[in-house]
C-alpha cells in the first residue's frame, strides 16, 4: 500500500485524486492532506479518509478545524506542507496545490526521496532548474499529472530519449476558441469558466481561455523532458482525444489517446510503473467520435502562448515573472476588478519591465514572485 500526502485536497485535481484513492482502498492510503481555508469542503474528506495529519493555510483555519473534533494532528502554513511532504510514512507526494506555494514542499519531498506526482505547473515553471536538478541528484521520479505531460511520459516509456525529434502538446482551445479578439471585449467571468471539454478549477479554466495554461505546459515540458523550446509544438485539437504525441527521428509518431478524464493521468502517476482498472471512465470509441480536428495555434490570437515561449527561452527569473503576473492578473479578473483582455496586458507589462536574473536561487525566485505580484496590483491601482 502506498501512503499519500495530498496538497490541494479540496481543489479539482485534489478531489479527483481522492476518487482514485476511494476506488482502490487496497492500494492507497491518504496519510496526510493539505488545503487552504475551505473547511466545509474538507470535512467530508477528513471524515471519510481519516488522515493522520492535516495542513491548513493559517492559524485561524486551524482553530476553526480544531473545533470540529477532528482526530488528526493539525498543522498550518508552508512549514506544515513541507513536514507532510518529507514525513517518514509518506511514499508519494501529490502536489495539486494552486500556484507557487507548493514549491518548497516539492523540493523537500525530492530531497527525502519521495515519488512526486506533480499537478502543479508553477513548480516547474518558476524553478524547473532547481526541481529537475534535485530529482536527478536524488534519483526521484517526477510523474506528471497534467493530461498532456502524462501522455508524453507514456509515449516515451521504453523509448530512447535521444531518438526524440519533437513533442506536440494538444490544446482544446478553451472557452473562447471560436471567438475573435474583438469578440473578447466585455466577456464575463461566467463566460470564461464555461470550458467545453474539461472539469477544472477556476484559475486553470481561465488560463485555458487565455492559452496561458498551454504556455505554462510548454515550459513544464521543457524541464520534464529536457527538450528545446524549438522542438515543442502546440496544436489546437477540439475533441481532447489525443492528449499529446511524440515524433521520433525516423518520423514515427506515438500518441496517447483517451476520453477527457483527469483521473486517468492521476491514477497513472500513483500506480506507475503499473496500471489499475478504471471502472468509471468511458471507453474511447473512435467510430462514435467519427472525426478529429486539428488547427495551427495563432500567436496573435493567443498572445499569452507567445509570451510563455519568450519567457521560457529567456530563462532565469523570467518564467517566475510570467507565472506570478498571470496568477495575480487572473485573481483580479475573477474578482471582477479587470477585464479579460487586461490579463495579458498586465503580464506583458511585467515581463517588459523585468531584468532577468540567470540561475536564480530559491530565495531569489520567492522574492521575484512576491515583487511581481505587488507590481501587478500597483498597475491596477
Amino acid at each position: 500500500m502506498k501512503h499519500i500526502a495530498l496538497l490541494g485536497s479540496t481543489g479539482s485535481i485534489g478531489v479527483q485524486t481522492t476518487d482514485v484513492i476511494r476506488n482502490h482502498p487496497e492500494e492507497f492510503n491518504l496519510f496526510a492532506m493539505a488545503f487552504g481555508r475551505n473547511v466545509e469542503k474538507a470535512l467530508p474528506l477528513i471524515r471519510e479518509f481519516n488522515p493522520s495529519i492535516i495542513v491548513v493555510q493559517d492559524e485561524e483555519t486551524k482553530t476553526k478545524l480544531s473545533e470540529e473534533n477532528v482526530q488528526a494532528e493539525i498543522l498550518a502554513g508552508s512549514k506544515g506542507m513541507k513536514e507532510i511532504a518529507t514525513h517518514d510514512r509518506v511514499d508519494v507526494l501529490v502536489n495539486a496545490i494552486m500556484g507557487s506555494v507548493g514549491l518548497e514542499a516539492t523540493l523537500g519531498a525530492i530531497e527525502s526521496h519521495k515519488q512526486v506526482a506533480l499537478a502543479n505547473k508553477e513548480t516547474l515553471v518558476t524553478a524547473g532548474h532547481l526541481v529537475m536538478d534535485a530529482a536527478k541528484r536524488n534519483q526521484v521520479d517526477i510523474l506528471p499529472v497534467d493530461s498532456e505531460h502524462s501522455a508524453i511520459y507514456q509515449c516515451l516509456n521504453g523509448e530512447n530519449r535521444k531518438d526524440v525529434n519533437k513533442i506536440t502538446l494538444t490544446a482544446s482551445g478553451g472557452s473562447f476558441r471560436d471567438k475573435t479578439r474583438a469578440d473578447l471585449e466585455g466577456v464575463t467571468v461566467e463566460d470564461a469558466l464555461n470550458h467545453p471539454n474539461w472539469s477544472m478549477g477556476a484559475k486553470i479554466t481561465i488560463d485555458s481561455a487565455t492559452m496561458m495554461n498551454k504556455g505554462l505546459e510548454v515550459i513544464e515540458a521543457h524541464w520534464l523532458f529536457d527538450i528545446s523550446y524549438d522542438d515543442i509544438d502546440v496544436i489546437q485539437h477540439r475533441e481532447s482525444v489525443i492528449h499529446s504525441m511524440v515524433e521520433f527521428k525516423d518520423k514515427s509518431v506515438i500518441a496517447q489517446l483517451g476520453t477527457p478524464d483527469m483521473r486517468v493521468p492521476i491514477q497513472y502517476a500513483l500506480t506507475f510503473p503499473n496500471r489499475l482498472e478504471m471502472q468509471e471512465t468511458k471507453t474511447l470509441n473512435l467510430v462514435e467520435i467519427g472525426k478529429l480536428h486539428f488547427e495551427e495555434m495563432d500567436f496573435d490570437r493567443f498572445p499569452c502562448l507567445r509570451m510563455a515561449y519568450e519567457a521560457g527561452r529567456a530563462g532565469g527569473t523570467m518564467p517566475t515573472v510570467l507565472n506570478a503576473a498571470n496568477e495575480q492578473a487572473v485573481a483580479l479578473f475573477l474578482e471582477g476588478k479587470i477585464s479579460f483582455l487586461t490579463i495579458e496586458a498586465l503580464i506583458e507589462r511585467a515581463l517588459e519591465e523585468h531584468e532577468v536574473i540567470s540561475k536564480p536561487s530559491l530565495d531569489t525566485i520567492v522574492a521575484v514572485d512576491q515583487e511581481t505580484r505587488t507590481r501587478i496590483k500597483s498597475y491596477v491601482k
